[in-house]
C-alpha cells in the first residue's frame, strides 16, 4: 500500500517545509558524555523551553534494552509512553519516533499506540519507523534478524490500513489475520498520521521514496545528500517525494567561531560555522535536522538557549 496523496497535517510541515530547513531535538533532552544513563532530571522543563526556543520536533528514541557494548541508554522511558507524557506538557511542538524498531513490535499495537499518541497531541504526532540499530535484541525477541526488512515492509502496510480502512481484510505472513469484523480506533486525527522512515531500514531507495512521507538518516556530506535527494525524485513517480533530512551527535562550542569538526559521529562547531553550514544544507534540499545532545559537553539548557536565540531565527527567516 503505497503512501497516501491526502495532505499532510501542519505539524508534518512545520517539521518538513518544502522551502525551509528546520531543528529539532532527540531525546533525552541533555548532556550525558560520560555516561549511558540519563538522569531524566528537568526533562519536563527543558521540552518546554525547546518548545519556547522554536524547535520544531521532539524525537523518541525506541531503545528496549541497554546494551553494553553500544553505550547509550536513550531516554529510558517507552518512546510511546514519553510522547503521550510530553503531549501533556506542550501545546504545539511536534512530536515524533526516531524510531520505533517495527519488526520488535506487532503493528496492531503500534497503530494503537501512534493513533492514541496522535489523538492526545490533536494531530502533531509522527511515526518515524527502523528496523533498529542493536542486533542484539532480536533474539530476546524470538524474532530473526534476518527477517526485519519483510517485517518492517509488512508492518508499515498494516498499520497504515489499520489507521486509513474501516474493518479492513488483511493476511499477513509474519503476524495475523483480520477478517472484515474488527476496526480499529482512535483513526489519525487528519485522517491519517504521517510515516517517517528512520535509516534505510534494509529498504530500497524506490520503496521507500513510495511509502514514506519523510526520510531521516545520518547521512550529511554534501555531495551524498545531493545524491539521495535526486535519487529520490526520479524514483518517486508520481508519489510526492519524501522531505530529507539527518540526525547528528551534537556538541555546540562556546565560541561562536569554532570550525566544523566532526569526532566519528559527533558533529563539533560554533554558531556561526553552523549557520553557514545549516544555510548551504538548506539549498541542497534538507528540510530537518534532529540534533542528539548527549555528547555536549554544556548543558543542554545552555545550548537550546543559544540556538533560539542565534541560530533558529536565521533559518526561520530564511
Amino acid at each position: 500500500m503505497n503512501k497516501s496523496k491526502q495532505p499532510l497535517p501542519a505539524s508534518f510541515n512545520r517539521v518538513f517545509s518544502d522551502n525551509k530547513l528546520s531543528i529539532g531535538l532527540l531525546t533525552p533532552l541533555e548532556a550525558y558524555p560520560n555516561t549511558p544513563f540519563p538522569t531524566l532530571k528537568e526533562h519536563l522543563k527543558i521540552a518546554q523551553q525547546a518548545e519556547q526556543a522554536g524547535f520544531s520536533s521532539i524525537w523518541a528514541r525506541d531503545v528496549p534494552f541497554y546494551d553494553p557494548n553500544f553505550g547509550d541508554a536513550a531516554q529510558i522511558i517507552d518512546p510511546f509512553v514519553y510522547c503521550g507524557y510530553l503531549a501533556a506538557v506542550t501545546s504545539e511542538i511536534t512530536l515524533g519516533t526516531a524510531g520505533i524498531v517495527l519488526p520488535l513490535r506487532d503493528p496492531i499495537s503500534v497503530a494503537k499506540q501512534s493513533a492514541s499518541v496522535d489523538l492526545l497531541t490533536n494531530g502533531r504526532f509522527v511515526l518515524g519507523l527502523s528496523t533498529g540499530d542493536r542486533p542484539v535484541e532480536y533474539p530476546a525477541f524470538g524474532i530473526g534478524f534476518e527477517q526485519r526488512a519483510e517485517r518492517y515492509r509488512e508492518s508499515v502496510d498494516v498499520v497504515k490500513r489499520l489507521h486509513s480502512e474501516p474493518f479492513p481484510q488483511i493476511e499477513t505472513e509474519h503476524f495475523g489475520t483480520l477478517s472484515g469484523n474488527l476496526d480499529l480506533h482512535p483513526k489519525p486525527v487528519h485522517g491519517r498520521l504521517p510515516m517517517m522512515a528512520v535509516g534505510r531500514s534494509r529498504q530500497p531507495i524506490e520503496w521507500l521514496a513510495k511509502n514514506v512521507d519523510a526520510w531521516i538518516w545520518s547521512v550529511d556530506n554534501e555531495q551524498a545528500i545531493k545524491d539521495i535527494i535526486a535519487n529520490l525524485k526520479a524514483v518517486a513517480g508520481d508519489s510526492p517525494v519524501p522531505k530529507y533530512g539527518y540526525a547528528t551527535f551534537f556538541d555546540l562550542d562556546k565560541n561562536p567561531d569554532a570550525p566544523y569538526q566532526r569526532f566519528y559521529n559527533v558533529v563539533r562547531i560554533g554558531r556561526n560555522t553552523l549557520i553557514e553550514r545549516l544555510m548551504k544544507h538548506k539549498e541542497l534540499g534538507v528540510r530537518h535536522i534532529a540534533l542528539n545532545l548527549k555528547p555536549s559537553r554544556r548543558p543542554a539548557d545552555e545550548v537550546i538557549a543559544e540556538m533560539g536565540e542565534h541560530v533558529l531565527p536565521v533559518l526561520n527567516e530564511g
